[in-house]
């Protein structure tokens, strides 16, 4: 009996962790803490990294509650179930993010808001028409290809971008561009399997993603390819860097990720997407900061 409740009570936990979306939040958090190191900074909290965690929360629910709160009969939908269950929970998680990012802001840095400000409007166009007279003009997800490459650039450039202007760091561009380069990789293979479940709702919305332009088995080729060339293009900087404990911890970082990708019985779990998927940027930047950690102490 005592086992059934530890079960139970670890799902509730799990539930709430991965659909509230504060899993996918604390997982940026830990990539831009990954990129102060990678720039040479020593991984400290700073109010940008909050401004992070509530931004990334609200994103990612602002979806959900506007299909909730305008559509009520949304909540009879399978994937919005866990809102239904925890309505109110759901509204004070949302009114947090947002007071939680208006009070961050008031501590980041003025160039730090300055760079997060097209990103964001980058996102917004992404995730909502631009209309003109009542008449809906685009929106960015709906140009052929470009959704996965959004989401991919944007990821990168978030959270690489904003440790680099909240230090102050004069950084040569070719190495930022590497970083993102990097990062665009990684968050671009684990982003097609995203694409390849909503294959079906995408057609049916008229959007043109990778695979339903290439198809499913292209996809997941690329998504691979994408991943192998991350962890040369890291394992060729780190060395040239002589810094081996970094490689070490981006190939442990690859390889877990694409036996994540490729593994059938791992694609089988209920949490697949968004807490083994998402979990992999949290696994790098746990991966990198020990790495990190552990060359300090030897």
């Amino acid at each position: 009996m005592c086992i059934q409740n530890m079960r139970h009570l670890f799902k509730r936990l799990t539930d709430f962790f991965i659909f509230s979306n504060l899993f996918i939040a604390v997982a940026a958090v830990l990539f831009t803490v990954q990129s102060q190191i990678q720039l040479g900074m020593h991984p400290d909290w700073h109010p940008y990294l909050f401004l992070i965690l509530f931004a990334t929360l609200f994103e990612y629910n602002l979806h959900k509650f506007v299909a909730v709160f305008f559509y009520k009969h949304a909540l009879l939908e399978d994937k919005f179930s866990w809102i239904a269950r925890n309505l109110k929970l759901f509204y004070f998680i949302v009114f947090s993010s947002v007071a939680g990012f208006i009070i961050s802001a008031c501590f980041a840095k003025w160039e730090v808001l300055v760079t997060l400000f097209p990103l964001g409007v980058i996102t917004f166009l992404y995730s909502f028409p631009v209309y003109k007279k009542g008449i809906k003009i685009f929106r960015l997800r709906e140009v052929p290809l470009v959704k996965i490459f959004i989401i991919s650039l944007v990821w990168s450039a978030t959270c690489i971008l904003l440790p680099l202007v909240q230090a102050g760091l004069r950084v040569d561009p070719p190495l930022v561009l590497l970083l993102v380069a990097e990062r665009f990789l990684f968050v671009f293979a684990i982003t097609v399997p995203f694409d390849i479940r909503d294959m079906e709702s995408d057609k049916k919305a008229g959007l043109r993603t990778l695979p339903l332009l290439a198809g499913e088995r292209r996809a997941g080729m690329m998504a691979n390819a994408a991943l192998l060339a991350f962890m040369v293009l890291c394992s060729i900087h780190y060395i040239y860097a002589q810094q081996i404990h970094f490689v070490a911890a981006f190939l442990l970082s690859g390889l877990s990720t694409l036996y994540f990708l490729n593994s059938p019985r791992i694609k089988n779990l209920q949490h697949y997407h968004y807490g083994v998927l998402d979990g992999t940027m949290a696994l790098q930047g746990l991966l990198v900061i020990a790495a990190w950690f552990l060359f300090q102490q030897f």
